[in-house]
């Protein structure tokens, strides 16, 4: 290995985060990785990995894509500015036409992390509105700022950190009672949600709840803000995944593989008569703004990788997801250690239920610290790790497995991935 990069992860370990460090050792996660070869991970023992977290959604197209490096090179060879200090950046311009192609939505502002994305919808939703109140869901993740942090669920992600943006309510997932009184409010701007629940366990909202959540918010002129994130560019088989609710949402956030895996992007996007309603004066224009808003290195990215998710790796997606989802019902769903298995295209949560045993218990396993989340979970990824597979569980739902493997992963290795997860299933119920 690279002695420099080696000494980067002693590095990481002194002056970013020791217990995330920590945390990798003690679970034997693969983290010294020295290069990739066909998109697989390659440790510093010349092991490869397949990746079924997908660098948790970031890397839908493998890791390094070749296309989208290509792409780059291109871009870096050439002597185009990568920053513009007009804040007129014609790759964002060319962009956000193709995002306006494949979505509808022609107003659209980029910003590097997801986060900001959901910070850019709360301020359109109070400035369109001119109401204050946000509602949010009950398990949600939005992010780690502090808009975002106010609508995280209650626990170690955000307890400690208030007091929260005021006026954010959190509603019962799937409480239409809680939903009607929400939207009886007149000082509701918005409600925030996903499509699907990642952190919350691969949790979907049954389609009455959705109906009238889309419904009622239109009725009430409520933004409905979609936070995709992390269900968006394909993961469940379509381009956004909010495309078959009852209405289309007012506004759609999307990161992670946004920047094709190479470059970090993310993008609200809107209608034109929303965004001009609150950023539509000269004096207002940029009073929401981000100095690498749409530079050119992450819009080049994308453009290569929307020249990837065409109809054909959306179909696949399609495809490879029932593929998943048939063989999971078939050699892991029958396990004593699962309890059901939930999802949609290529994102799949696998819920476990232990038995009552010291095994399977944190304090048992010498963490006391962890005492009170299921320890199954992360039994699993361990297991997995061993086998050669990158996974992990979900951060508010520790029973809950996630398997969100690239668009680009073969049919052998999808199945191959199902029978590893059965043999470690196996393994950890017969340690009782």
């Amino acid at each position: 290995m690279d002695p420099l990069l080696h000494q980067g992860y002693d590095d990481f370990r002194a002056f970013v985060n020791p217990l995330v460090s920590m945390r990798a050792k003690l679970s034997s996660e693969p983290y010294l990785l020295e290069r990739v070869a066909n998109g697989r991970l390659i440790d510093t023992e010349g092991k490869p990995y397949t990746d079924l977290l997908a660098g948790w959604g970031t890397q839908a197209f493998g890791h390094r894509p070749p296309a989208i490096e290509a792409a780059l090179i291109t871009f870096l060879n050439g002597s185009a500015p990568s920053f513009y200090p007009s804040g007129i950046s014609p790759y964002a311009g060319l962009l956000a036409s193709r995002l306006h192609e494949r979505t509808g939505y022609d107003a659209a502002f980029f910003a590097s992390g997801g986060t900001e994305a959901v910070e850019a919808a709360l301020k359109l939703a109070r400035g369109a509105t001119g109401r204050p109140r946000i509602a949010c869901i009950q398990g949600a993740y939005h992010g780690c700022t502090f808009g975002s942090v106010a609508m995280m669920q209650a626990g170690p992600y955000r307890d400690i950190f208030g007091p929260h943006l005021p006026m954010v309510d959190a509603l019962p997932f799937g409480d239409m009672q809680a939903l009607e009184a929400a939207l009886a409010d007149p000082s509701l701007a918005a409600i925030v949600l996903e499509p699907i629940q990642v952190e919350a366990g691969v949790r979907l909202p049954d389609a009455a709840y959705l109906a009238r959540l889309c419904h009622g918010t239109g009725e009430r002129g409520v933004l409905l803000v979609a936070d995709e994130i992390q269900t968006g560019l394909g993961r469940t088989g379509r381009f956004l995944s909010s495309e078959n609710w009852p209405r289309r949402p007012d506004v759609v956030t999307l990161g992670k593989a946004l920047g094709g895996g190479l470059m970090p992007l993310s993008v609200m996007l809107t209608r034109r008569a929303i965004f001009d309603g609150v950023y539509g004066k000269f004096a207002l224009a940029e009073a929401h703004a981000s100095t690498f808003s749409g530079n050119a290195l992450a819009c080049v990215a994308e453009l290569a990788a929307l020249d990837l998710l065409d109809a054909t790796m959306l179909a696949e997606v399609r495809r490879k997801g029932r593929l998943l989802r048939d063989a999971l019902d078939e050699w892991v769903a029958p396990s004593p250690l699962v309890k059901a298995i939930h999802g949609e295209g290529l994102m799949l949560g696998i819920e476990l239920d232990a038995p009552d045993h010291p095994c399977y218990q944190f304090d048992y396993l010498g963490v006391p610290e962890l005492a009170s989340q299921p320890a199954i979970g992360m039994l699993l990824v361990h297991r997995l790790y061993k086998a050669g597979y990158i996974t992990q569980i979900c951060g508010h739902a520790w029973q809950v497995l996630r398997v969100q493997p690239s668009f680009t992963i073969s049919d052998d290795e999808l199945l191959a991935c199902v029978h590893a997860l059965r043999d470690a299933l196996d393994f950890l119920w017969d340690l009782q």
